[in-house]
């Protein structure tokens, strides 16, 4: 599983970023969480709103900061 954290390095996008390793923790599953931070990649992904989350490609939260309880929702429902 591959999770992508995306935003320039604000402190929503941190934020998000934790909530996702908290969640990960909590669920007990193996995932490789990145954070996507330079614009070019931000552009490349094709995200147009901070802070945003893709799992394996696909955008699962966009433009919020959501919630450890929410991620883990999203997780079990979108994990392969």
């Amino acid at each position: 599983m591959n999770l992508k954290v995306i935003g320039e390095g604000c402190e929503n996008c941190n934020q998000l970023y934790q909530n996702t390793v908290d969640a990960v923790e909590e669920l007990g599953i193996t995932a490789e969480i990145e954070k996507v931070q330079t614009l070019l990649e931000i552009v490349k992904l094709g995200v147009m709103t901070a802070p945003s989350l893709m799992l394996d490609g696909k955008l699962i939260v966009s433009g919020q900061v959501a919630s450890k309880d929410k991620i883990k929702k999203l997780l079990k429902k979108y994990a392969k």
